[in-house]
């Protein structure tokens, strides 16, 4: 009996209780969540709406790091050691956030396995996206950059048609997001709509013809181990 009651646990359905260590909040847009510098004590996860990642530098600069969407959790850094907030995360709209103290989701993740194992496949769908955004960062243009983040925004991949992005996003922050200058994302998202890729009703709406050019160009990366690379003679590789 005690193993069919575990087996009837849903993580979602425990996410969106309140319970021990838990709450639930509505955060009106441009509120915050936590703030770069504040006490680490707890993980969020999003119920309803998106939350923006910004970080500060010591010189003042901002950037926009991260958007997050439904379904996703923010924070987990405390579980690391982390004892101060690394980021500042903002609503960009009405959102339901469920707030989890550090206590209580150590609990939840040695005691619960369908929540860890929901958590585990979030950290490893990031860490996917990380090294996805690194390659992006390192090998691609800005135009392939904007390209790639407003199919990430639409969601592309889970529908096939044209998809509205959800909120209302300013060059400004698609500038920041992709490291380029304003007037740079302005001139492509201008090009990307005379072309079709995109187009504006009240909110940008990304077409499947912008995948289907960003896959018609996107980099390869050599995925034959080193050592089958180093046999093989590959440029500017040499055996010890």
């Amino acid at each position: 009996m005690v193993k069919a009651a575990k087996d009837l646990f849903d993580p979602r359905a425990f996410l969106a209780k309140v319970g021990a260590g838990k709450s639930i909040a509505k955060f009106g847009k441009g509120r915050n969540v936590f703030a770069q510098g504040d006490v680490a004590d707890a993980v969020f996860y999003i119920q309803e709406g998106k939350i923006k990642l910004t970080v500060v530098s010591d010189q003042g600069k901002e950037a926009v790091v991260g958007i997050l969407e439904p379904g996703q959790f923010f924070g987990e850094g405390c579980l690391n050691g982390h004892p101060l907030r690394i980021a500042t995360t903002t609503a960009m709209e009405s959102c339901v956030i469920t707030r989890i103290s550090k206590t209580a989701m150590i609990a939840a993740l040695e005691g619960k396995p369908k929540f860890s194992q929901l958590f585990m496949a979030y950290l490893l769908a990031r860490n996917s996206r990380i090294e996805e955004d690194l390659i992006d960062q390192l090998f691609n243009s800005s135009e392939k950059r904007l390209a790639r983040l407003l199919l990430l925004l639409a969601n592309f991949g889970k529908e096939a048609s044209s998809q509205p992005i959800g909120v209302n996003i300013s060059q400004e922050t698609l500038a920041e997001m992709i490291g380029a200058t304003r007037s740079r994302v302005s001139f492509f998202m201008n090009k990307f709509r005379k072309l079709g890729f995109i187009s504006y009703n009240g909110k940008i709406e990304v077409h499947s013809s912008l995948l289907n050019a960003v896959l018609h160009d996107k980099p390869e990366i050599d995925r034959r181990p080193l050592r089958s690379r180093i046999d093989r003679g590959w440029p500017g590789e040499r055996a010890p």
